[in-house]
């Protein structure tokens, strides 16, 4: 079993390191789940919050640009 990211390097999930945070983004900016992360439950509620707070900063976009129809 892989080990968790944050585990791994003993690093905590913060909202201001933004390279960081979108490897756990999708290109449409929803969040990936447990699975997909191999992140452990405790870092990915840390990182749920951190990604939210995040984008409440504007720090990283609610949804990608898709343009217009």
């Amino acid at each position: 079993m892989n080990k968790c990211f944050f585990c791994q390097f003993k690093a905590s999930p913060s909202f201001k390191e933004i390279d960081n945070l979108q490897k756990f983004i999708t290109p449409r900016k929803k969040i990936l789940n447990r699975e997909k992360t191999n992140v452990c439950a405790k870092h990915q509620r840390i990182l749920t919050k951190e990604l939210k707070y995040a984008r409440y900063l504007a720090l990283i976009p609610y949804v990608s640009y898709q343009g217009l129809r």
